[in-house]
Parts: C-alpha cells; sequence; structure tokens
C-alpha cells in the first residue's frame, strides 16, 4: 500500500481511484457512448497508433466528451495504419485510415460532436472489429 506523506500524495491517488471508477461505470453501458478502437498491432504501433490512442484520451477528456477508448489487434488494413474505429451511440462502426493527431482533432471536432464524416475512411468490409 502507497504511504501518504503529504496532501499532494493524496490528492494523486484520489485522482487515480476516480479514474479507474470512471472507467468501471463507462464500461456498464458502452453502447451509449462514443466508441473509439485504435489498432495497436506492430504495424499500428510503428505508425504511431499509440500517440493517436494518447491523444484521444487526452483530448476527448480536456472537451469533456464521454467515449470508451480501447485498443484493438490488427484491423487489417496495415496499408493505411494507424487505423481507428469510431462507433457513435445507435450508429454503424467507420474506420478511418492514416490517422494522425491532426486528423484525430479533425474526426473528433467533425465527426464525435457534429456528425460530419472526415475524409480518410476506409470502406466497410466487416461487421466490426473483434473484441
Amino acid at each position: 500500500m502507497t504511504q501518504v506523506k503529504s496532501l499532494a500524495d493524496l490528492r494523486r491517488i484520489k485522482e487515480n481511484l476516480q479514474g479507474k471508477m470512471s472507467l468501471r461505470e463507462k464500461s456498464n453501458d458502452p453502447e451509449s457512448l462514443v466508441q473509439i478502437r485504435v489498432a495497436m498491432a506492430t504495424c499500428g504501433i510503428a505508425s504511431g497508433a499509440k500517440q493517436v490512442m494518447e491523444f484521444f484520451i487526452e483530448e476527448l477528456d480536456k472537451r469533456n466528451i464521454q467515449a470508451v477508448i480501447t485498443q484493438t489487434g490488427c484491423m487489417g488494413y496495415c496499408f493505411a495504419e494507424p487505423t481507428v474505429e469510431i462507433t457513435l451511440p445507435g450508429q454503424a462502426p467507420v474506420v478511418y485510415g492514416y490517422v494522425n493527431e491532426k486528423k484525430a482533432d479533425d474526426i473528433i471536432e467533425k465527426y464525435i460532436k457534429n456528425g460530419e464524416l472526415v475524409e480518410g475512411i476506409i470502406p466497410v468490409n466487416y461487421e466490426t472489429v473483434q473484441k
């Protein structure tokens, strides 16, 4: 168990526990939230998927957008890495390719907030990413 030596230590522990509780609460009904799956197979990671995932986590939190962000294995689009699948509540998933931080920002502002499609959609040839 972590020793608490200062008020700052106590605040860090509180923030950590609140983050874990928020994740648990979101997992109870993920279909009601925006779902983001970032392909994190070797090709995705080599192309920058880790940075893209971190960007989504930080920016959605800053913009107070409730979402479930997870990583998945290969989606089969190695040519277009990093790839990201976005599912808005009640809608079919959309897969975006060549996602960098700028495109991730466009996806948040245009697609997630306003439902406006962004360039870079990969045509659907599957039902959904395996969980």
